[in-house]
């Protein structure tokens, strides 16, 4: 099921309100960053899909196996748990700063973006409950953003020293995140349809929070209820295209060497709950009463450098723009890492572009907002950041050098140091990322 959403693209001209300080635009710009992480919040879309299409449930003799894994899996889980009766088992696996609690669920917080032992021992758990499963019964997968690094579930001969080892390459590979989700697909007892593999004859119904740009329900956790990506032989040729297969751990590149099962995948109802451009939108309407809005259609993907140039040419075309403009994007762009210092792809981001804009100053005032809508950007406490005119000037009064911490993939201590970090905790959801232009 696919909710329906308004256009991706549309402009906006309604009576506007003063607006002239950076503060207030920074303000603003954190408004609708909130009401686009309010339009993904995961129980009320879990609870408008399941009003219309109803719960699935078990035969007399059966029992509801409920297993929700993401960023979002306790908000989830809790909106589900009211509408479950009858003997169940509930396992809630989300990441560690997630500190929700599931009133009688088994709740795992693991590690994120890089598997640890807790999401091992997780992994364990949902296959122990899935192989249980029976004709009798019903699984019900609550799946969201994140899930693929929660669960590592490794195949017989990979460790999840393995699986760690092979996620960090992937992470500094610069590769998107469907190509990422590809090979991790292949190297797991869950991903790419595992969840179905596992669990037959039992039925299984999900219901599917998208971080992806585009919702490619393959490439949301890695696809636990839906079929593979990729075959194994492209697989192979991926990695090898992205120069990291001789760099493979040898347990991981024996097992791609190895063919993929070949037995039919059993069927699944996905149902898709929320995505990015319905946060985009949400976002757009809060700004549309003081501000020129536009929602720009194509999504900012691909290398962060080359989103932070189109960023850049966005802010220099609307800057003859008469009156309040803002335009918003989504998506998820992806960082080549180069250096050892901290920070996220929203983050650095934002810190090119106020690069960007120190050597081609406007005469007017604007503001750049690029957030992760799980809170959470990179392996920092930081959605992303909010940046500004003076981003890299106070940068520089702080002792910092702009260039050269850019360069060391060090965006996290340049925005701290200019005080333009967005914080706001785990959100309890996640919809990929949200960028906002503003100029006063």
């Amino acid at each position: 099921m696919r909710r329906s959403g308004r256009p991706r693209f549309w402009l906006k001209r309604r009576a506007k309100l003063p607006v002239a300080e950076i503060s207030e635009l920074k303000d603003h710009a954190a408004r609708a960053f909130r009401a686009a992480v309010r339009r993904a919040d995961p129980g009320v879309a879990l609870t408008e899909c399941t009003r219309d299409t109803g719960v699935p449930r078990p035969k007399p003799n059966g029992k509801t196996i409920v297993i929700a894994v993401g960023k979002a899996a306790p908000s989830m889980m809790r909106a589900l748990i009211p509408q479950v009766s009858g003997p169940r088992v509930l396992i809630c696996v989300t990441h560690r700063e997630n500190q929700e609690s599931v009133a009688g669920a088994e709740v795992f917080r693991a590690g994120h973006p890089v598997p640890d032992e807790v999401g091992a021992h997780a992994a364990m758990r949902v296959e122990e409950a899935l192989r249980a499963a029976t004709d009798d019964d019903v699984v019900i997968a609550l799946i969201s953003g994140g899930g693929s690094a929660l669960l590592p579930a490794p195949p017989p001969g990979v460790t999840l020293e393995d699986k760690q080892a092979l996620n960090r390459l992937l992470l500094k590979s610069g590769m998107n995140i469907n190509a990422m989700n590809a090979v991790r697909q292949h190297v797991s007892m869950l991903k790419g349809g595992g969840f179905l593999r596992l669990a037959a004859p039992a039925s299984v119904t999900s219901y599917i929070l998208s971080d992806v740009i585009g919702d490619d329900l393959r490439a949301i956790a890695s696809g636990p209820t839906v079929a593979p990506m990729a075959t194994r032989a492209e697989v192979r040729d991926l990695l090898q295209r992205n120069q990291i297969m001789d760099a493979l751990p040898d347990s991981v590149r024996h097992h791609l060497l190895q063919p993929a099962p070949n037995t039919p995948l059993p069927e699944a109802q996905n149902h898709l709950i929320g995505s990015n451009s319905e946060s985009v939108a949400a976002a757009a309407d809060t700004l549309s009463a003081a501000y020129d809005t536009q929602i720009v259609e194509a999504p900012l993907v691909g290398d962060v450098t080359a989103a932070a140039s189109a960023i850049y040419s966005a802010l220099q075309t609307q800057s003859g723009a008469p009156g309040p403009t803002a335009v918003v994007w989504g998506g998820e762009t992806t960082v080549n890492v180069r250096g050892s210092g901290q920070g996220g792809r929203n983050q650095e981001m934002a810190l090119r572009l106020a690069c960007l804009m120190d050597a081609t100053p406007l005469d007017r005032p604007w503001v750049f907002l690029s957030a992760g809508t799980d809170g959470r950007d990179g392996p920092t406490d930081a959605a992303g950041g909010v940046v500004d005119q003076g981003t890299v000037q106070r940068i520089r009064d702080a002792g910092g050098a702009p260039a050269r911490l850019l360069d060391s993939n060090d965006s996290y201590a340049a925005l701290r140091m200019a005080g333009d970090l967005l914080i706001t905790g785990a959100t309890g959801t996640n919809v990929a990322d949200i960028q906002i232009l503003l100029l006063g």
